[in-house]
């Protein structure tokens, strides 16, 4: 079955080459511009196979999906700094209006209307913006929203439609880019600082914790060890002949160490 069929195509093509005939093919995505003794037809053309004898017709395929256009242009800031921008704009020309376009602007209506406007939009947007404005988020999402509006209140009308403009990168000047890095840097630092206080501080109240502590714990042995402590344990001690050390309290209440072994006092 596929043999016939491509046979059949083969025959077919033969057929239209001897005529004289060509085919545009249609395919999703694609409508297709036609006009006959150079009459531009006003309804485009839909999907599949067309017929048309070139001497006398003509059929341009037209891509409607989503398209987009890249540039990369140097700008002056509102200080005079020169930054470099690369743009990214997203466009189709929908169905209904390709026959339009083809008409007033013809089928290279990118680089005959659509480029000369992105730089236009670009120059007059980012001009009236510092440079800070473009390191920053906030400012790239504002100036590809102006770049947006603007492109669409020239071109909308024209029969091409933007969808969104997207500010791909912002090389900023030397100067600036430096400048944020020492600013960078200093913050870093005083973080740095900071943390190191934070960690002083911490480790000196621990330290007068331990101190407290200490003392406390000085303070409560001091108040436990009385007169009639000591001398308990110096009466303790006498009842062991094998004890090492004696306490005997004196008139200070200040106890006196012996550290003499009985037995070695029976050898003397």
């Amino acid at each position: 079955m596929n043999k016939y069929i491509s046979t059949l195509l083969l025959i077919l093509s033969a057929g239209l080459i001897f005529s004289g005939c060509s085919v545009a093919v249609i395919e999703d995505g694609q409508t297709g511009v036609k006009a006959d003794f150079g009459n531009i037809k006003d309804q485009p053309i839909g999907t599949g196979w067309h017929l048309y004898f070139p001497i006398t017709t003509w059929i341009e395929v037209w891509n409607v999906k989503t398209q987009e256009i890249k540039e990369t242009a140097s700008v002056p800031s509102s200080e005079g700094l020169i930054a470099q921008l690369d743009v990214s704009v997203l466009f189709n020309t929908p169905i209904d209006r390709v026959v339009s376009v083809r008409k007033t602007i013809g089928n290279n209506y990118d680089s005959t209307i659509l480029e000369p406007y992105v730089r236009e939009s670009i120059r007059n947007v980012v001009s009236g913006y510092s440079v800070k404005a473009l390191y920053s988020l906030e400012g790239r999402h504002e100036i590809g929203q102006k770049i947006l509006d603007f492109l669409k209140s020239k071109l909308d009308e024209r029969g091409i439609m933007i969808q969104d403009v997207l500010l791909r990168d912002v090389r900023l000047p030397a100067v600036f880019s430096q400048s944020i890095e020492i600013k960078l840097k200093t913050e870093q630092e005083a973080l740095q600082k900071e943390f190191e206080l934070q960690k002083a501080k911490k480790d000196a109240e621990i330290a007068i914790a331990k101190a407290e502590g200490v003392a406390q714990s000085n303070k409560i042995i001091a108040e436990s060890v009385s007169e009639k402590y000591l001398r308990y344990r110096w009466v303790e001690s006498l009842q062991s002949s094998e004890k090492q050390i004696v306490y005997v309290p004196t008139e200070a209440n200040l106890p006196i160490l012996e550290a003499h072994r009985w037995a070695e006092e029976k050898k003397l």
